[in-house]
């Protein structure tokens, strides 16, 4: 098993993307350490991961507390000795579908500083934990805006952006350490609970939208959670073992270029 006595600490696991990087992660064999807000919803991913025989444990975290992270982090180094696996995968709240010139300030910064804040957070208490045992790996998601103009999605693009510079900076400076620091960019799962909820409430509005985003990649797909979360076991892995400071595009080829004008021509042979 790729992760076999690893320990993973993840910050939102009740989520959609945070549950599926959980399982997966404990499939390939790391012990998980799962956390979020609300106990209940984190506490029905551990219970599935043990009974397919993964070893995982809850903590309410609030992932935006310094205080509640680093006593939790000192806590499972305390308990299993080191933390070997980061990451973040806590959403914030944002407003979209307005032009930037209409926004409000506080609806463009709101989503800046919280991202930026929970992963600047975890990020960090993970290093501090890290660099003396010259090991480990953290992790963190963002999504196409990270990588390319994309219009009316407010100050998510800003936030995404800077993740993704904060994770190439901290992996400059924890490099010499041993640890390794790398982002994902996600193309946007059209399985996850985000999605599923605004198909259930708009399904002909979502429908058009999603062959829209589908068109735009290059591969003609999007991303599943289940393409996230590989991608996340495999960064965590000793198969990844130089890999690092940079960002991960799991976009489908959407940030390297829209790609709608372009289809796929069967001919009969």
């Amino acid at each position: 098993m790729l992760l076999q006595n690893k320990n993973a600490i993840i910050y939102g696991a009740g989520g959609s993307l945070g549950s599926a990087v959980a399982k997966a992660l404990a499939a390939a064999g790391a012990r998980v350490f799962l956390t979020g807000r609300n106990a209940g919803p984190v506490q029905k991913v551990a219970d599935e991961i043990i009974a397919h025989g993964g070893l995982a444990e809850v903590d309410e975290v609030d992932a935006l507390d310094e205080k509640a992270i680093n006593d939790h982090i000192n806590s499972v180094v305390q308990q299993v000795g080191t933390v070997d696996i980061s990451f973040n995968a806590v959403g914030v709240d944002v407003v979209q579908g307005i032009p930037l010139v209409d926004m409000p300030a506080d609806d463009f910064m709101s989503p800046v500083t919280n991202m930026l804040q929970t992963r600047f957070l975890t990020a960090t208490a993970a290093g501090r934990v890290m660099m003396p045992q010259h090991s480990g790996v953290i992790l963190s998601l963002t999504a196409t805006p990270g990588g390319i103009g994309y219009p009316y999605t407010g100050g998510f693009a800003a936030a995404c952006c800077a993740v993704e510079s904060f994770s190439r900076n901290l992996a400059a400076e924890l490099g010499v350490y041993g640890v390794r620091v790398v982002n994902i960019r996600s193309g946007g799962s059209p399985d996850s609970k985000v999605f599923a909820d605004a198909i259930a409430a708009q399904p002909e509005v979502m429908a058009q939208v999603l062959r829209q985003m589908k068109a735009d990649t290059m591969l003609k797909e999007l991303p599943l959670m289940e393409d996230i979360a590989n991608t996340a076991v495999f960064l965590a892995s000793a198969m990844a073992g130089k890999i690092t400071g940079v960002t991960i595009d799991v976009t489908s080829g959407t940030t390297a270029g829209l790609n709608y004008r372009v289809e796929r021509v069967v001919t009969d042979k």
